[in-house]
């Protein structure tokens, strides 16, 4: 017997026809998507006790190719179509790369993506290349790699998708309205990471637009977090060598750099540094709640328990802290930080012991 399946809901259907009218497109923009955006905001019962705040994760890794890129990729690269672009180029740390090559792929544009020699994690590359992008590795940092990409950009006919195009910062402030959306309201605090800087950019943007149209009654604290090794907002200058574990996040230049301490100023937030080891314990801890972020996207956390600790937080504030991405990107930290799993004969008592149970 054949039976029949009736449908009890609508499938999350994509950035661009979930938020079109907040968007630069028209009715003549084709929709590159891959159902991006949608995700998750998990409360933090562990993270809210520490605090003494109402913390609310918004994991970004369950985006399409694993990161928040996908917000603005899929309103870039179909920008990108209807202007009858034939190719797109980018410079990445990874994510962008990875998001580039895929929503490029669907497009079925040629995508070229530049990075650091030796400054990518493997999970990101592997994406890159299994989507069919040309990837070029360029002997110095993500800032010259990016520097290349504009000239190219300038002197070639492809369109340059990194978060200095708007249509990315503008795919990316549908992550606000997300919020907004699920929360009823905006955050007390909004707390990230900052690399490129365009994401606290987007954010800002998106609540902004939300306050301006009466959707919201308040705006945000906006505070981002970049890491000590490369932080040249905080130290109010370029750092010309990077070094950081969290390679998301590994900029000494952003391209973002002023409309990131705009958002940060006019929101009465901050643009601050945390440790590698701060970002290093708040990736483990956010693990044991179940939630496997990228190393970049403990940042926000570590921050987050900075602001605790230093008594900056108010108390009952309701907090989202942004995961950017994906553990899977970059396992090597994660077996690194593990025992290596123990190999027994196949006997059942031993298998009991080593999980502490007890007859």
């Amino acid at each position: 017997m054949t039976g029949t399946r009736t449908s009890t809901g609508r499938q999350w259907r994509g950035l661009l026809a979930e938020y079109g009218d907040r968007l630069p497109i028209s009715g003549a923009t084709p929709h590159v998507t891959l159902r991006e955006g949608g995700t998750p905001l998990i409360h933090s019962e562990s993270l809210s006790m520490v605090t003494g705040c109402d913390v609310w994760l918004k994991f970004e890794g369950t985006n399409p190719t694993g990161s928040f890129k996908d917000r603005g990729m899929t309103v870039a690269i179909s920008k990108a179509v209807e202007d009858g672009a034939e190719a797109v180029i980018c410079a990445s740390t990874g994510n962008t790369s990875a998001s580039a090559a895929a929503y490029a792929a669907k497009a079925g544009l040629t995508c070229a993506v530049l990075i650091p020699k030796g400054k990518i994690a493997l999970g990101k590359l592997a994406q890159a290349l299994v989507h069919g992008a040309v990837v070029i590795q360029v002997d110095g940092n993500f800032d010259l790699a990016l520097d290349m990409c504009r000239t190219l950009d300038e002197k070639y006919p492809v369109r340059l998708v990194n978060s200095i195009n708007p249509d990315r910062i503008a795919g990316q402030k549908t992550a606000a309205f997300e919020v907004c959306d699920f929360l009823g309201r905006a955050p007390d605090v909004h707390v990230m990471p900052v690399g490129n800087a365009g994401n606290i950019t987007a954010y800002w943007a998106g609540y902004r637009e939300y306050h301006a149209d009466g959707l919201i009654d308040s705006l945000p604290v906006m505070r981002g977090f970049q890491a000590a090794g490369a932080a040249p907002i905080v130290r109010g200058a370029v750092v010309t060598a990077p070094s950081t574990i969290a390679t998301a996040i590994r900029i000494g230049n952003p391209a973002s750099w002023s409309s990131a301490t705009a958002a940060a100023e006019e929101s009465d937030g901050s643009i601050r540094a945390v440790t590698d080891r701060q970002i290093l314990q708040a990736y483990g801890r956010v693990a044991r709640e179940g939630v496997f972020c990228e190393m970049a996207s403990a940042a926000s956390v570590a921050g987050l328990l900075a602001l605790s600790e230093a008594g900056e937080l108010p108390a009952g504030a309701s907090v989202v802290c942004v995961l950017t991405g994906h553990g899977l990107k970059e396992t090597d930290w994660a077996i690194m930080g593990a025992a290596p799993p123990p190999v027994i004969p196949p006997d059942v008592d031993i298998a009991a012991e080593l999980m502490g149970l007890s007859r």
